[in-house]
C-alpha cells in the first residue's frame, strides 16, 4: 500500500484493509468527536474520516466537515474515497463550493473539486461550461494533473463532441493532454472510431514536455 501512496509516510500506515475500515466507521462511537480531531496520526484514520462523511445526511453539516478536513488530506486515496452521498441530492448547493475548491492552492482540495465535478456534473445537470473550469486549472502537481486527465477521459466517454475540441485544440498542458488520450483510448466506453480520432492527437509538438 505504501508504494501506491508515496506522499504518505510508511510509518503512518497500519495496513488495515478497506472493508474493515468501513466497518469501523459504521460502528465508531462519538463520530462527531473523531471528525473534529484533526490532524489524524494514521492513514487509516483519514480513511475512516472519509467513510464517516459518506453516510451523513445534512448537507451544510457535511460541507463544514469537508472544508475542515480537506487541508489535512495528503494523498490521492483519501481524496478519492471522500464522496459524501448527500452531495447528489443538493447539486445546486454544491456547485459554488466546487468553484472554491478549484481555486485552492492545496493540491488535494483542487483534486477533490475536479472529482466532485466529474461525479456529480458529468452526466446529470452537465453544462458545457464545466470542462472549461477544469481546463483552466494549471498545476505542476502530479495528482492534480492526473485528475484533470481522468476528468477529460471520462468526459469523452459521456459527452464526446463537447470534450473532443479541448484535445483537438490542445487546451490542456502537454502531459495532461497525452494522459487524457491514453486513458480514453484504454476505455471500453469509447468507440473504435473515436479512439482513431484521439490517437491522431497523441503526437507531441516540438518543444512540448
Amino acid at each position: 500500500m505504501a508504494r501506491l501512496i508515496p506522499t504518505v509516510s510508511p510509518e503512518t500506515i497500519l495496513g488495515v484493509r478497506t472493508p474493515q475500515l468501513r466497518r469501523i466507521a459504521r460502528e465508531i462511537e462519538d463520530g462527531e468527536v473523531f471528525l473534529e480531531k484533526l490532524p489524524h496520526t494514521y492513514f487509516e484514520e483519514n480513511q475512516i474520516h472519509a467513510f464517516l462523511l459518506e453516510g451523513k445526511g445534512d448537507f451544510d453539516e457535511v460541507i463544514s466537515y469537508v472544508n475542515h478536513f480537506l487541508p489535512w488530506v495528503d494523498n490521492w486515496a483519501t481524496c478519492d474515497q471522500l464522496r459524501p452521498g448527500v452531495f447528489s441530492r443538493y447539486r445546486a448547493k454544491l456547485l459554488p463550493y466546487i468553484h472554491q475548491w478549484l481555486a485552492s492552492e492545496h493540491p488535494y482540495t483542487v483534486r477533490f473539486g475536479i472529482e466532485m465535478l466529474m461525479v456529480h456534473f458529468l452526466c446529470a445537470e452537465f453544462e458545457p461550461a464545466y470542462p472549461e473550469l477544469v481546463a483552466s486549472v494549471h498545476s505542476e502537481e502530479y495528482y492534480v494533473r492526473m485528475m484533470i486527465a481522468w476528468y477529460f477521459a471520462s468526459g469523452l466517454a459521456e459527452q464526446f463532441h463537447t470534450f473532443y475540441p479541448y484535445l483537438e485544440q490542445r487546451r490542456l498542458e502537454p502531459w495532461t493532454h497525452r494522459k487524457a488520450i491514453q486513458k480514453a483510448v484504454e476505455s471500453n466506453r469509447i468507440s473504435p472510431e473515436q479512439k482513431t480520432l484521439l490517437k491522431q492527437l497523441r503526437r507531441t509538438k516540438q518543444g512540448e514536455k
